[in-house]
């Protein structure tokens, strides 16, 4: 029999994981969503699946809940009638490919970025000071790539004193070198991004051995989800 009552424990449970303080201290966040909840049994960090209809995973925890309760744990106006309880992915060693992220703000930005660093070959990224990445805004914008991913709260400088061979090429939109004129140096290098209104932090960019500016035409700048798209590819496109 499905869930009907809202004050059923495993339901008040699962409605922790709204807050953050909550996803940190478990490991544990949600995911909406047919797609989403796919790629999470795929990476194998699905725990328990809540569903208004069976849908069928061989293996994995399913609890079947009434439309009501869908109503109310599910984060969309209009539910699509499954979700998940997820593990985070486990953190690993950094890769050779890393973004910087430091205060980004906009959910839809972190999430896109994510997406686009897996696209681009980027699978470390350290956020520093940025919108949490688990939530449900950021996730949906990710479409699973956060699954792929190897994320990282750590400050920026501690990152880099941990990992001193990491060459870091920073975003200035007044004061870089043309995108087309970077030389690339070998070895493990990273992107850095800043906050879509201040910017990279002053003392994060002198750390860097090249800011790099995309040229444009008619606008000032390019939303950071954009310019770091653009950046990764062509950085990409360069190794």
């Amino acid at each position: 029999m499905p869930i009907t009552s809202l004050q059923n424990q495993t339901i008040a449970d699962l409605l922790k994981l709204d807050r953050k303080k909550d996803r940190d201290a478990s490991g544990l966040f949600v995911v909406e969503g047919p797609h989403l909840v796919k790629e999470a049994i795929d990476a194998g960090l699905c725990k328990t699946v809540f569903a208004v209809l069976d849908p069928g995973y061989p293996g994995i925890e399913t609890v079947l809940v009434s439309d009501a309760v869908m109503d109310k744990i599910a984060a969309t106006f209009t539910p699509q009638g499954i979700l998940a309880v997820v593990r985070r992915p486990a953190p690993r060693p950094a890769g050779n490919r890393i973004l910087l992220l430091d205060q980004i703000q906009d959910p839809g930005n972190m999430g896109a970025l994510l997406r686009s660093a897996l696209a681009f070959g980027f699978d470390t990224v350290v956020c520093d000071g940025c919108v949490d990445a688990f939530n449900q805004k950021t996730l949906r914008a990710t479409q699973g790539a956060i699954f792929r991913l190897n994320l990282s709260d750590v400050p920026i400088p501690s990152f880099l004193s941990e990992n001193a061979d990491v060459t870091v090429y920073g975003t200035d939109p007044h004061g870089g070198i043309p995108l087309d004129d970077l030389r690339l140096v070998s070895g493990r290098i990273a992107v850095l991004l800043g906050n879509e209104g201040n910017g990279v932090r002053p003392a994060l960019l002198a750390r860097t051995v090249e800011n790099i500016q995309i040229e444009t035409a008619a606008v000032e700048s390019l939303n950071v989800a954009v310019a770091g798209a653009i950046v990764m590819h062509r950085l990409r496109a360069k190794s």
